[in-house]
């Protein structure tokens, strides 16, 4: 194969992985706080993206989706500190105590009710916004303004996350409660606000990666159901808890995807990462960095 077309193909994938890499990130920074699985992540992705859509169409105009953007995570993050509050708190007993199937239960019927509110909302029609930006060219791939757009987006949103995580006291109280979650009690951090915080960010994450691929993707009621399904493979691939293996682990999907489907046959796509996976369990069944929790 020309090297020319195959670097085309290499950075296709590797914009793609980056941007599944957000829905990962969500579900893994969840679990590594208050150590659940959140069912419904594509339902908080699906409404990132009605609410984008919402925005654009009725209030701000097609233009300013970079308006629209934060206003939709800011939405969801509110939303998920409701849902955290009162929906998935009590499955804590005396603070640290874990009911794993409570939490299962409540997300589950989360997913179910925001694809039916959704319906009920808006009908299950498809939308479809408005370009975000002109195609343009990211070194020898020519890529659409909205791929541009979420990538870009995507870049800045990890870093703004890595400033949160690593720069500042809630980022330290976060990664000391993904560490121990009693240790971090009896320091005197309140566990059950930070689980508030943790869950709105993770959700707000979705929120984003919904917004941004709006436009390609579409906004219906269950346009979240393949994110979801890319965030976890993500997840078991760089390891669950870990943050830095929701990123790499996106993008190892991004160029698996995008490699297999030159050389082989684009029909099998989505196999391809499941292949991966399956083969990456077989030798590291952790993950590439899987996690490891403070024990004293």
């Amino acid at each position: 194969m020309d090297p020319y077309i195959l670097s085309q193909y290499i950075l296709s994938g590797l914009v793609i992985g980056l941007i599944y890499s957000l829905m990962a990130l969500g579900i893994t920074f969840i679990y590594g706080i208050m150590k659940m699985i959140n069912w419904s992540m594509g339902e908080f992705y699906m409404v990132g993206s009605y609410i984008q859509y919402a925005l654009l169409a009725t209030f701000l105009g097609w233009n300013l989706w970079y308006v629209a953007l934060p206003l939709s995570m800011v939405s969801v993050f509110l939303l998920g500190l409701m849902v955290q509050r009162f929906l998935l708190r009590p499955m804590y007993v005396g603070g640290i105590e874990r009911r794993d199937e409570y939490a299962t239960i409540i997300t589950i019927a989360l997913m179910v009710l925001f694809r039916n509110l959704a319906i009920v909302i808006g009908g299950p029609n498809q939308f479809a916004p408005r370009d975000y930006a002109r195609a343009t060219t990211l070194l020898t791939l020519p890529i659409s303004g909205n791929r541009m757009v979420a990538l870009v987006s995507t870049v800045l949103l990890l870093l703004l996350f890595y400033v949160l995580t690593k720069k500042t006291w809630v980022g330290r109280a976060f990664r000391g409660a993904a560490q121990n979650r009693v240790g971090i009690q009896t320091a005197g951090v309140d566990v059950l606000r930070l689980d508030m915080l943790a869950f709105g960010v993770g959700v707000a994450l979705a929120a984003a990666a919904g917004a941004l691929l709006a436009p390609d993707f579409l906004v219906y009621p269950e346009n979240g159901a393949i994110s979801t399904f890319k965030g976890f493979e993500i997840i078991v691939i760089g390891g669950l808890g870990s943050l830095m293996g929701s990123v790499v682990g996106g993008l190892l999907l991004g160029l698996i995807e995008a490699l297999g489907s030159v050389f082989l046959s684009p029909a099998y796509k989505d196999l391809y990462g499941f292949l991966l996976l399956l083969a990456l369990l077989a030798f590291r069944p952790t993950g590439l960095f899987g996690e490891r929790e403070r024990t004293v």
